[in-house]
């Protein structure tokens, strides 16, 4: 009998089912992005605009360092979901704690890394000298928090693949509860600004990553972490690094072209413009929680049927979780535009011009953001066929190279925010181009004729 909360992704209808999966995990990524964006709109509100900037000027280089990391916890889902459509329950369980465990050496690495680092990695991105110590302050106490932060995304990676998109949902909502009210707590009777909101940051991220470990001990079935059986596996490492290090390589290399961007905001050594920015910067990231949501529901039913050698269904899913995404990033990113002056002002109210620079990022990429969601898709599929590589270099290319070629060569004869901005939708649709001819010329017909030559479903 199939428990109430895994879904049946090898049978029956489709649309209703990736729903399903999608929609909590739409909401538990708008959860966690509730951490960040609590923490911007109470210190803008109360700490001013250098605080607001010290916060959201180290967004994306905290990305860029996590992301190489979290990244395995794809190749984790891929590997979880390919072996429970095959019924390899045994491997499953092999999976579960070694990725548990890496997750935990992992996030306690880049703990250590992070904080001795901090100062210079700030300086290395042309933080502005006004906020650099109040970002510095934020980043140390924030990397407390990555082992949390590790062992939270690779369980809900793994509780994903067999369709458990709601008990994470209502661990966050547990978590975010928290976040919000040490926020308030820290920052408005406490008065410790920057250090408040990192401090509630990561104590909600120790709830949610306790909460998912308690899970997956009262799991019963190959979900089942035992924590006395804590390990590494070396051959479901490399499983997991075959699919997860390129995934995660891919998140680095558009992290790195946000972080270089970010430092040419920063040589404007405008507080207003990169406060704007930053704000403008989580109104996106909810827009993109949305759409991301069937990149996820891409992955992971793909991976599913691909590993119980359903060829038809994966091209259903294939199409529909691409519509599906582009409608969320359409409908959602023209809404976030047309109410920007009101979102904008939720993080820095009496700060027009902070208000007018976030208006300016959001009409480039709020706007047309349904084409990242379509490139992020196909990128989906892709790696649940198990072929992660091809993906990683066309990243490599057509994000990281191609801004760092606009920056280089665009950026100077145009010294414009807006010039800056205009280089994601165009990398976005160069780049999904190259994803959507590699998934129909090259990747798929490799992958389906795999399927009758072995059982093992991964691709170079």
């Amino acid at each position: 009998m199939r428990k109430k909360h895994t879904i049946d992704m090898c049978s029956g209808s489709i649309a209703d089912k990736i729903l399903l999966f999608a929609l909590p995990l739409m909401a538990s990524s708008i959860l966690q992005l509730l951490f960040n964006a609590a923490d911007v709109a109470v210190v803008g509100r109360y700490a001013g605009k250098e605080a607001l900037a010290a916060v959201g000027s180290n967004t994306s280089l905290i990305n860029l360092l996590i992301n190489l990391f979290v990244g395995l916890s794809v190749g984790t889902n891929v590997v979880v979901a390919r072996d429970l459509g095959a019924g390899r329950h045994s491997s499953v369980n092999r999976s579960v704690h070694t990725a548990m465990t890496l997750a935990l050496v992992s996030g306690t690495a880049m703990m250590v890394l992070g904080t001795v680092m901090t100062r210079r990695l700030l300086e290395w991105t042309s933080s502005p000298t006004d906020v650099i110590d109040l970002a510095s302050v934020y980043m140390r106490i924030y990397f407390l928090g990555l082992p949390a932060n590790f062992v939270y995304n690779f369980g809900a990676a793994i509780l994903r693949a067999q369709g458990d998109t709601r008990r994470p949902l209502f661990f966050l909502t547990f978590s975010g509860v928290v976040n919000v009210l040490l926020n308030l707590i820290f920052v408005i009777q406490l008065h410790l600004d920057v250090a408040g909101v990192a401090l509630a940051t990561i104590i909600s991220q120790y709830i949610s990553a306790a909460l998912v470990v308690w899970c997956m001990t009262q799991e019963q079935g190959p979900l089942h972490l035992n924590l006395k059986q804590l390990g590494l596996n070396w051959t479901v490492v490399r499983q997991i690094i075959r699919v997860g290090l390129p995934a995660g390589l891919q998140g680095v290399v558009f992290s790195l072209s946000n972080v270089v961007i970010q430092s040419s905001l920063n040589s404007f050594d405008d507080a207003a413009l990169v406060a704007g920015s930053a704000a403008s910067s989580n109104i996106e990231g909810f827009i993109y929680a949305g759409m991301n949501a069937f990149n996820q529901a891409a992955i992971t039913f793909v991976g599913q049927n691909y590993g119980a050698a359903e060829r038809s269904r994966v091209d259903r899913v294939s199409r529909q979780c691409i519509a599906f995404s582009a409608l969320t990033g359409l409908v959602l990113g023209n809404l976030a535009y047309f109410f920007g002056a009101p979102l904008a002002g939720i993080y820095a109210p009496d700060e027009p011009e902070v208000v007018r620079q976030a208006l300016l990022r959001m009409l480039f990429i709020c706007c047309p953001y349904s084409l990242c969601g379509m490139m992020d898709t196909l990128v989906g599929i892709l790696r649940g066929l198990g072929s992660a590589v091809i993906p990683m270099f066309v990243s490599i290319v057509g994000a990281c190279g191609l801004r760092l070629l606009w920056v280089a060569a665009i950026f100077p004869l145009c010294r414009t925010p807006a010039c800056l901005y205009l280089s994601y939708p165009v990398t976005w649709v160069i780049t999904g181009l190259f994803h959507l001819v590699f998934l129909i010329f090259v990747v798929r017909p490799r992958a389906f004729a795999k399927l009758q030559n072995t059982e093992s479903a991964y691709l170079p």
